[in-house]
């Protein structure tokens, strides 16, 4: 009897618990009709469709927003807000029978990211869920940053183009054209815009006239959705040019003689001799047979050259600008002589040792390019650059402090010289 009073409670507890239970679900019910009739009372809420596959394109101070009407003829209009709803524009629209495509510039606004809010609405005034979009707002924060792409390299080519080899970029640089303005052999002016690549790319400016440079800008997108393009200003470019022809005479193997005695000779005009340079017999040096024809000085024995200069004046004043010297030798010029290839301004020759200081440009040979007296000489080609303020006529050539004492004494052999436009 004890267990069965204990079954008969629980089973009533359980009873209750059920009866409880079945009260609240019908209060519920009663709550949610009286929820219903309150706000639902002239019939069930109505939602226009939305704008579907909405996307940003990002500009310079401006937007482009793109959008589909896919369903839903009802729609009237739209609306886009910005800045925490504080900006907002309204676009009526007239729905078709199919999809409907939305293009809508939004201008004015500050540079940076946004985020736009995108709701539809019908002519009853019934309001779509929101569809939120973001993009990018460029301006002269952007600007600011961007500069035009590095020249690497710019020679003139055998063929008389201009071969401009491009500084390599990131491939996210956004870097997309350069426009290039050059002057042909002709004097007539060209202006081309290149598409860009990121690595190893290459411009030729065929028949470009020698001595010019040319000017270009480059061209950004500052991301793959951009709708404007930024520009960098012009900029000018130097073009490396080989202009021995031009300005000099008798400036590689064979060089041309005057006076020969057999093997050793002076230069022929337009290079000029000072008696100091002449170490053999006072009547010849600074030439000999040797490799065809060189240009060369030897201090064996007792035969000095103090202050010996060999030069010849441009044919022409060289323009404003830069340049550039070289010359291909190889020698055996001792630590207590001294050999150095020289521009000088002014037609009238090199200055002396002593006042190598006025020079506009120099390079020394002396232990330079010796390899010791017990092997052969390597040819080494040296260089040294110089700057033109205005035109002028300038020397070029070699001063020779070499002193002949001792053997080995000294000797170089110079196989061209050759001047470039930078």
């Amino acid at each position: 009897m004890f267990y069965l009073s204990i079954i008969m409670k629980q089973y009533k507890i359980t009873v209750c618990y059920l009866l409880a239970l079945i009260m609240l679900v019908v209060g519920a019910c009663t709550k949610i009709d009286d929820f219903k009739d309150k706000f639902a009372a002239g019939g069930p809420l109505t939602y226009p469709g939305k704008m579907d596959s909405v996307k940003i394109y990002s500009g310079k101070n401006r937007v482009l927003l793109k959008g589909l009407f896919t369903s839903d003829p009802k729609i009237t209009k739209y609306k886009v807000y910005w800045s925490s709803k504080q900006d907002s524009v309204e676009i009526p629209v007239t729905r078709t029978n199919g999809v409907d495509t939305v293009k809508l510039i939004i201008p004015n606004l500050p540079e940076g990211n946004m985020t736009f809010e995108i709701r539809t609405y019908d002519k009853d005034g019934h309001i779509s869920i929101p569809v939120t979009a973001t993009g990018n707002v460029y301006s002269t924060l952007y600007q600011s940053s961007l500069v035009n792409r590095g020249v690497a390299k710019a020679e003139v080519q055998a063929d008389g183009s201009a071969l401009i080899n491009w500084a390599d970029v990131n491939a996210n640089a956004g870097l997309i054209s350069i426009q290039i303005r050059y002057n042909d052999a002709k004097n007539i002016a060209h202006d081309t815009i290149v598409k860009s690549r990121a690595t190893e790319f290459t411009t030729s400016l065929p028949n470009f006239k020698v001595g010019n440079g040319f000017s270009y800008k480059t061209a950004f997108k500052p991301d793959s959705s951009a709708i404007d393009t930024f520009y960098v200003d012009f900029q000018s470019h130097t073009v490396k040019a080989e202009i021995t022809s031009i300005y000099l005479s008798n400036a590689s193997k064979p060089f041309q003689r005057n006076t020969f005695d057999g093997r050793w000779g002076t230069l022929a005009a337009p290079w000029i001799t000072n008696a100091a340079a002449k170490n053999k017999g006072g009547v010849n040096g600074g030439y000999s047979s040797d490799e065809g024809g060189v240009i060369n000085w030897e201090t064996w024995g007792n035969t000095p050259v103090v202050n010996g200069i060999i030069y010849q004046p441009t044919s022409a004043p060289l323009p404003a600008g830069t340049y550039i010297v070289s010359f291909e030798a190889y020698s055996e010029v001792q630590n207590n002589s001294s050999v150095y290839c020289i521009a000088a301004a002014g037609g009238n020759g090199l200055p002396v040792l002593a006042n190598l200081n006025t020079a506009l440009g120099y390079v020394g040979m002396y232990n330079s390019i010796n390899v010791g007296s017990t092997g052969p000489s390597t040819k080494e080609t040296r260089s040294f650059t110089f700057t033109l303020a205005a035109p002028q006529v300038v020397s070029i050539g070699f001063l020779g402090n070499i002193v002949g004492n001792g053997n080995p004494g000294s000797y170089f052999q110079v196989f061209n010289i050759k001047l470039f436009q930078n």
